[in-house]
């Protein structure tokens, strides 16, 4: 199990130079990666927000080994060729470091609706899916002809590609099941498990539960019925690209006090499937002073 970060782009994760501060504390420390959210709008106050490209960028460029990337992207309101551009600078500057996740954003009203954009989420998630579907072709570095219900591309190569194809790991809140399908063509699901109590619950239990559930959607070789402008051996579809490499990404909270402890609950996660546990943090007062001290503490091995 690789461990690692997620950390807000708001509230006192906004200032670029001091997310890239923690980032080299925590490969210092023996973290594996840092994830950063994604938004425009924060629906819970008003609140400063930084861009997550522009925290990758000085993250990428701080350290020299973690893997690096925003959890999550909402592709569906973003340009396809933007992205593109974005995201093979970042990961050639941070030499194939980089993992692209993606979702369709938190909340649809904030990220959508406040612009007077189409905020439903079936029209969200068929944007999401075709928006995939040409990253994954414009990152080839070759020409791309594409017409979509959405998005329309013909371009020669877009120069330089990255460094290498980026893993799409797809975000979604848990239970629900199209997160878990789209994810099953690509190469990762990051579920967000809540408990009754509104933390996060990577429960034994529930891990396994999805790790079942994503091996036999893997095993069926189908693709999930809401997925726009998808063919049988396109960049990313499955089976395209090392499909015995697939992420299973929870996000928890260990204390960093207990090694012992913290070690035996991610050990139980892992044994039932997870391969990624990421340290989660808000973006209310106090927290980026405690994700300096659990990053020093160093990761639950």
């Amino acid at each position: 199990m690789e461990f690692g970060l997620c950390l807000p782009c708001l509230g006192e994760f906004a200032e670029p130079r001091r997310v890239a501060e923690l980032g080299r504390e925590a490969e210092i420390c023996g973290w594996d990666g840092v994830f950063v959210w994604d938004h425009v709008v924060f629906p819970f106050g008003d609140t400063e927000v930084a861009d997550p490209w522009v925290l990758l960028t000085l993250l990428a460029a701080a350290t020299t080994r973690i893997r690096l990337g925003p959890l999550v992207t909402p592709v569906a309101r973003r340009r396809p060729s933007t992205l593109a551009r974005q995201t093979a600078t970042v990961d050639r500057l941070a030499r194939g470091r980089l993992v692209f996740g993606a979702g369709l954003g938190f909340t649809l009203a904030a990220e959508y609706g406040s612009w007077g954009e189409v905020a439903e989420p079936r029209a969200v998630a068929a944007r999401l899916d075709e928006g995939l579907d040409l990253l994954a072709r414009l990152w080839t570095g070759e020409p791309v002809s594409f017409r979509g219900a959405h998005f329309h591309a013909e371009v020669g190569a877009l120069l330089p590609a990255p460094a290498r194809r980026p893993p799409i790991w797809i975000g979604g809140n848990w239970p629900s099941l199209p997160p878990l399908r789209r994810a099953a063509r690509w190469d990762g699901f990051a579920p967000m498990i809540i408990g009754q109590d509104g933390s996060f619950a990577p429960t034994p239990e529930v891990v396994r539960d999805i790790a079942i559930r994503l091996a036999e959607l893997r095993a069926a070789g189908t693709l999930p019925p809401d997925a726009a402008g998808v063919v049988a051996g396109a960049p990313g579809a499955l089976g395209a690209e090392r499909p015995d490499l697939f992420d299973l990404v929870v996000t928890g909270n260990t204390g960093g006090t207990e090694p012992r402890r913290d070690a035996d609950t991610t050990a139980a996660v892992e044994e039932a499937g997870a391969t990624w546990w990421l340290e989660g943090f808000g973006p209310g007062p106090g927290e980026f002073e405690r994700a300096r001290r659990r990053i020093a503490a160093g990761p639950p091995r």
